[in-house]
């Protein structure tokens, strides 16, 4: 066994046993293997392992390995920050976005999702932790957010999506997964059924206060080199 398919064994061992402390259903919860940084080959032994989800925040790194790995059916997520000139690409060439935190971006994914893909599903990014260095809208614009973003032709508007701030104190990790959950209720919009937060360090918290993807990239593939990463300096 590989060291990736043993860390996919080790990470679906630890989101069970999550999802069996918090009496949730382990089928309910997505692994979504953050790829950002590794090569093609990664991904497609990740693939060999059972993975089909895959995220990136770096859009010209991501198209060129979706250029060499056409002959897998992947499921693309674009979860990193996003710049006006980038909505064309990610549009036209993911299938998911969980990094949407303003109206702007959200009317060009939009107006430039192709008609024949179809609709592209959306996470809106919340700063639960109010971080100066993280994105996100703030919880006191969320509710007009997401009411506008639900009307846009050609996206699929899916729930939320948040980093919380870094911490090891579990309860704290837990009262900011708790927020976004209590965040994504009070919007009463049924249709909402995803909730993408939980990395490596905290996916048990996440998961237990109702984490519907957790992105894993250190605990699934190993440490990033960011200096072999392909168009890091324009996520």
């Amino acid at each position: 066994m590989s060291t990736i398919a043993e860390n996919i064994a080790k990470l679906g061992e630890r989101i069970r046993e999550a999802a069996q402390a918090s009496q949730r259903d382990f089928s309910q919860v997505g692994l979504l293997a953050v790829s950002k940084t590794k090569p093609a080959d990664a991904i497609r032994e990740a693939h060999a392992a059972g993975l089909r989800d895959f995220g990136e925040n770096y859009l010209q790194e991501a198209l060129s390995k979706q250029a060499e790995l056409t002959d897998l059916p992947l499921i693309w997520h674009f979860i990193g920050p996003i710049q006006s000139n980038k909505t064309k690409a990610i549009a036209e060439h993911f299938d998911w976005v969980h990094s949407v935190d303003r109206l702007k971006i959200a009317q060009r994914l939009s107006e430039q999702r192709p008609a024949h893909l179809p609709p592209l599903n959306i996470c809106l990014q919340v700063n639960v932790s109010g971080e100066a260095s993280k994105s996100g809208c703030t919880p006191q614009d969320l509710p007009a957010l997401a009411a506008a973003v639900a009307q846009l032709p050609g996206l699929k508007l899916r729930g939320l999506m948040a980093i919380p701030e870094p911490t090891d104190d579990y309860c704290a990790q837990h009262e900011a997964f708790a927020t976004v959950r209590t965040l994504q209720a009070a919007l009463n919009m049924p249709a909402l059924d995803t909730l993408s937060m939980g990395m490596s360090h905290d996916l048990e918290a996440a998961v237990a206060e109702g984490a519907t993807w957790v992105r894993i990239g250190t605990a699934l593939f190993g440490a990033r080199d960011y200096g072999q990463a392909a168009g890091t300096a324009t996520p």
